[in-house]
């Protein structure tokens, strides 16, 4: 059997620069915070919401721990303005250097995207790998993608971060310089590995452009018929996993590393107007998501812009449950969906003490629940319900003859039904259904009832009967 793999040391380096930082806003912890955090006005002064140094490093930490890293120091820096040759300035570069060396550190991760100069640079001064943020969610997001469509996903972000990384990374693909005497096979190499590299995006994408035809000819087949879809969207950790399982009793990966989940699953939810609907579980965001991420990702992200309402998940027990839901409001801003219907649901209130977790009150937007306990989901399934017009259910009154067995069960599980008679070879009832049940049974309505309203020719038997064959 092969030995384990060695888990990797790595070092942390955070960076905070006081010209830019702005009094970050004093907030509570619990979730209050978390309930209040992100109204309108809040979105519109969101850098009162910004993550804090210290808060940026701890997600680091947890982002390294993901990607499957120790964490072997850590080392914060602040100052005025970035240092464009190593960002930290040499001096610092010696001391984070020497710490790292002294811990037997294997590499160096940075809480900051780097050039390519600049992670030239420090390598050479620190002997080690050094990586920076970008390059380690993209680290994370190649570990857990598992579909075909996942992986070409990432390698099309990872191709599309490397390129402009090429020059000088490593002795064949250096650039020798300019001038008489100095061109050489370095700058074939570099030439040459950049057209695989524009070769490859090219090839990448047009798989990505059939997945994505794929994806809209399945939609279409779903749009075909009155099922609305509603998608989860949150933090990175926010359980959004734990919900979607809650709520269609699926078993899809929950894990608290962060970007569990990065292939989009849907599932069918029945709601308690027995409408049904599906539950489109997405990727987790960031703050500063890499753009070739979500470039890259448009694919899975465009079951978000076509929802019919969208699960904003927040986790109430975050001390930067503010914070993290601005970040979220950026990138829906991006998707241009910050304008669909939308229904927070305070997920985790089990992890808060007693007397927060007591104060806690739903209202017309927010709902506060415990996906791993069960608590709440029924109130989450009723608020959705009232959300969605889309085949909206209708009170109505039939008399059904005993002999249509097929539409008797088909009401027992598509329909609530209030009261059942039965009299003469008749099923009398008076019941709740989706229009798109109602409209199929519109035959057997008894005059007067409010059936007749809904809009549509009458079916005759026999059409009706199609139409449960098909």
């Amino acid at each position: 059997m092969a030995p384990a793999q060695r888990q990797e040391r790595a070092f942390l380096v955070g960076l905070d620069y006081r010209r830019s930082r702005g009094a970050k806003q004093n907030l509570p912890a619990a979730a209050q915070s978390a309930r209040d955090a992100v109204q309108p006005s809040a979105v519109k002064n969101s850098n009162l919401l910004e993550f804090s140094a210290e808060e940026s490093l701890a997600e680091l930490r947890a982002l390294a721990a993901s990607a499957g890293a120790q964490t072997a120091g850590e080392l914060l820096q602040r100052r005025d303005r970035p240092d464009p040759a190593t960002l930290i300035g040499r001096g610092k570069l010696q001391e984070i250097a020497a710490e790292a060396a002294s811990v037997s550190a294997d590499l160096l991760l940075f809480d900051h995207d780097l050039t390519a100069s600049q992670q030239r640079n420090i390598e050479a001064v620190a002997g080690i790998r050094v990586i920076d943020r970008t390059q380690l969610i993209l680290d994370i997001f190649a570990r857990h993608a598992r579909t075909r469509e996942g992986q070409l996903q990432v390698e099309l972000a990872q191709l599309e971060y490397m390129l402009p990384r090429l020059a000088g990374r490593g002795v064949e693909m250096s650039q020798l310089g300019g001038g008489i005497g100095t061109r050489g096979p370095g700058e074939t190499q570099l030439e040459t590995d950049r057209r695989k590299i524009y070769r490859r995006i090219r090839h990448v994408k047009e798989q990505i452009e059939n997945v994505r035809r794929i994806r809209a000819q399945q939609r279409q087949r779903r749009e075909s018929v009155p099922v609305a879809t509603v998608a989860l969207v949150g933090y990175t950790n926010a359980g959004k996993s734990t919900l979607f399982n809650a709520l269609t009793q699926s078993a899809v990966l929950e894990s608290p590393k962060m970007f569990a989940t990065l292939d989009p699953t849907i599932r069918g939810v029945t709601l308690p107007s027995k409408r049904r609907v599906l539950l489109s579980d997405t990727v987790g965001f960031i703050r500063n998501l890499p753009h070739t991420l979500v470039s890259a990702f448009r694919a899975t992200l465009e079951e978000v812009q076509r929802a019919a309402l969208i699960l904003h998940v927040s986790d109430a027990s975050s001390p930067l449950s503010a914070e993290q839901d601005v970040q979220v409001e950026k990138v829906l801003k991006e998707l241009e969906v910050e304008a669909k219907p939308r229904l927070r649901v305070m997920n985790k209130v089990d992890l808060l003490p007693p007397a927060p977790r007591d104060a806690l009150r739903d209202d017309a937007s927010t709902v506060h629940v415990s996906a791993a306990k069960g608590m709440g989901i029924g109130t989450l399934l009723d608020r959705v319900d009232q959300f969605l017009e889309q085949d909206r259910p209708s009170r109505v009154h039939l008399r059904v003859p005993q002999a249509e067995g097929k539409t008797l069960a088909m009401l027992e599980s598509r329909a609530r039904i209030y009261s059942r008679q039965y009299q003469d070879g008749m099923v009398e009832l008076e019941l709740e259904a989706p229009e798109s049940v109602v409209r199929r049974v519109r035959e057997f309505a008894v005059s007067g009832s409010d059936l007749m309203e809904i809009r549509g020719e009458p079916s005759s038997r026999s059409s009706r009967r199609e139409e449960n064959e098909a």
